[in-house]
């Protein structure tokens, strides 16, 4: 397969307006990046914008679970939103630091909360793509491929990598980086290959906001002491 097949040909039943909206949702995820590299509270609003980008994209191709697991991202954005804007002085900027062992240990309680939660929804996702309808289908993890389980997976990482950045700690972009590198092989396979690309660029930025964030943290131990 070359790049065209996996590129451009999935695109060319796609209409206009679907093209836009994975590009506008694809911008908006990197605006994102940038602005968590920089430690600004508009990483939220602006990730916000793209994953409901994506609820609608996913929902409109029938991909309802896909759907709704992007809708509990944007809850979970909220929620950071929410704790940046209480921690930060001026309202934009954070602190940053490392996570504590409780922290790590409620963060290990979360992924595999986390992972059975969204093996469970998999497990009903024949019952929510058929419309939220029982007719012809049979409930089951049968239908999981290499793909899906990929994504429980990663779903879980970035569950905890969003837990971790709303609590402004280090460690979030080892798990944006773990998460961000296998999906791009997934997205391509799932034909969205703009969105591939997306986690491409993403995998580079996290590891550039890993580096900034601990020299962030590095300068500010330094200048206490």
């Amino acid at each position: 397969m070359n790049l065209y097949d996996l590129f451009i040909k999935p695109y060319e039943t796609y209409t206009n307006l679907q093209i836009l909206l994975e590009a506008s949702g694809a911008i908006f995820g990197i605006l994102s990046v940038f602005f968590s590299i920089k430690k600004n509270i508009w990483v939220y609003p602006t990730g916000i914008v793209s994953t409901l980008i994506y609820v609608y994209i996913l929902f409109n191709i029938g991909l309802l679970g896909d759907c709704m697991i992007n809708a509990y991202y944007a809850a979970m954005s909220i929620y950071g939103w929410v704790l940046w804007s209480k921690n930060s002085k001026d309202h934009i900027h954070v602190d940053v630091s490392w996570a504590t062992l409780k922290e790590w240990i409620f963060a290990s309680v979360l992924f595999l909360f986390s992972i059975i939660m969204v093996t469970v929804l998999y497990y009903y996702k024949p019952y929510i793509d058929n419309r939220f309808s029982f007719e012809g289908i049979s409930l089951g993890l049968y239908h999981l491929d290499w793909a899906n389980w990929l994504d429980v997976v990663t779903t879980s990482i970035f569950l905890v990598g969003m837990w971790l950045m709303a609590k402004q700690r280090i460690e979030n972009w080892f798990f944006w980086i773990i998460g961000d590198f296998i999906c791009i092989p997934m997205l391509i396979y799932k034909e969205l290959g703009i969105t591939s690309v997306q986690y491409l660029v993403f995998t580079i930025m996290a590891v550039i906001g890993y580096v900034n964030w601990k020299k962030s943290f590095k300068e500010k131990k330094s200048a206490k002491s």
